[in-house]
Protein backbone atom coordinates (compact mmCIF):
# COMPACT_ATOMS: atom_id res chain seq x y z
CA UNK A 1 0.00 0.00 0.00
CA UNK A 2 1.45 3.13 -1.14
CA UNK A 3 1.83 6.08 1.51
CA UNK A 4 0.21 9.59 0.58
CA UNK A 5 3.42 11.07 0.21
CA UNK A 6 4.40 8.67 -2.50
CA UNK A 7 1.53 8.64 -4.17
CA UNK A 8 1.86 12.42 -4.63
CA UNK A 9 5.50 12.12 -6.27
CA UNK A 10 3.71 10.02 -8.76
CA UNK A 11 1.42 12.93 -9.48
CA UNK A 12 4.01 15.38 -9.85
CA UNK A 13 6.07 15.88 -12.82
CA UNK A 14 9.06 18.05 -14.36
CA UNK A 15 6.97 20.60 -16.10
CA UNK A 16 9.94 22.30 -17.87
CA UNK A 17 10.56 19.14 -19.57
CA UNK A 18 7.35 19.31 -21.58
CA UNK A 19 7.22 19.32 -25.13
CA UNK A 20 4.06 22.59 -25.04
CA UNK A 21 6.14 24.53 -22.49
CA UNK A 22 8.51 27.06 -24.02
CA UNK A 23 11.71 27.84 -22.12
CA UNK A 24 11.39 30.69 -19.18
CA UNK A 25 14.58 32.32 -17.51
CA UNK A 26 14.71 35.11 -15.31
CA UNK A 27 16.88 38.08 -16.47
CA UNK A 28 19.38 39.90 -15.02
CA UNK A 29 18.78 42.98 -13.53
CA UNK A 30 20.50 44.26 -16.20
CA UNK A 31 18.98 42.86 -18.99
CA UNK A 32 15.77 43.86 -17.40
CA UNK A 33 17.13 47.57 -17.83
CA UNK A 34 17.65 47.24 -20.67
CA UNK A 35 14.61 45.89 -21.60
CA UNK A 36 12.67 48.68 -20.56
CA UNK A 37 15.02 51.27 -22.31
CA UNK A 38 14.44 49.35 -25.27
CA UNK A 39 11.50 49.49 -25.56
CA UNK A 40 10.25 52.53 -23.72
CA UNK A 41 7.87 51.00 -20.73
CA UNK A 42 7.93 50.61 -17.29
CA UNK A 43 7.94 47.95 -15.34
CA UNK A 44 4.09 48.05 -14.83
CA UNK A 45 3.32 47.90 -18.50
CA UNK A 46 4.62 44.26 -18.58
CA UNK A 47 1.88 41.28 -18.57
CA UNK A 48 2.11 39.54 -15.71
CA UNK A 49 2.89 35.85 -14.36
CA UNK A 50 1.79 34.74 -10.83
CA UNK A 51 4.78 33.67 -8.02
CA UNK A 52 2.43 30.76 -7.83
CA UNK A 53 2.19 29.75 -11.26
CA UNK A 54 3.75 26.21 -11.74
CA UNK A 55 6.64 27.14 -14.58
CA UNK A 56 7.78 30.30 -12.14
CA UNK A 57 7.73 28.20 -9.19
CA UNK A 58 9.72 25.57 -11.02
CA UNK A 59 12.35 28.25 -12.10
CA UNK A 60 12.64 29.90 -8.87
CA UNK A 61 10.97 33.31 -10.29
CA UNK A 62 10.24 35.74 -7.58
CA UNK A 63 8.31 38.56 -7.19
CA UNK A 64 9.94 41.71 -9.18
CA UNK A 65 11.90 39.85 -10.99
CA UNK A 66 10.95 39.62 -15.15
CA UNK A 67 10.86 36.23 -16.59
CA UNK A 68 11.91 35.66 -20.39
CA UNK A 69 9.65 33.51 -22.35
CA UNK A 70 10.98 31.95 -25.73
CA UNK A 71 8.84 30.05 -28.06
CA UNK A 72 9.26 28.50 -31.23
CA UNK A 73 7.66 30.32 -34.09
CA UNK A 74 6.67 29.36 -37.61
CA UNK A 75 7.48 32.91 -39.38
CA UNK A 76 10.35 34.30 -37.05
CA UNK A 77 11.60 31.17 -36.09
CA UNK A 78 11.39 32.30 -31.96
CA UNK A 79 9.20 34.82 -29.91
CA UNK A 80 10.25 36.35 -27.08
CA UNK A 81 7.93 37.83 -24.19
CA UNK A 82 8.53 38.89 -21.19
CA UNK A 83 6.45 38.90 -17.58
CA UNK A 84 6.82 40.58 -14.52
CA UNK A 85 6.68 38.25 -11.49
CA UNK A 86 3.78 39.36 -9.15
CA UNK A 87 2.88 38.09 -5.78
CA UNK A 88 -0.75 35.92 -5.95
CA UNK A 89 -2.11 37.47 -3.12
CA UNK A 90 -1.74 41.15 -4.14
CA UNK A 91 -2.89 41.02 -7.78
CA UNK A 92 -5.54 43.21 -8.29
Amino acid sequence: MATESESTDKKQFEIMGHRLVPLHEVISEKEREEIFKKYKIRQDQLPRILDTDPVAMSIGAKPGQVVKITRKSQTAKKAVAYRLVVESNKLA
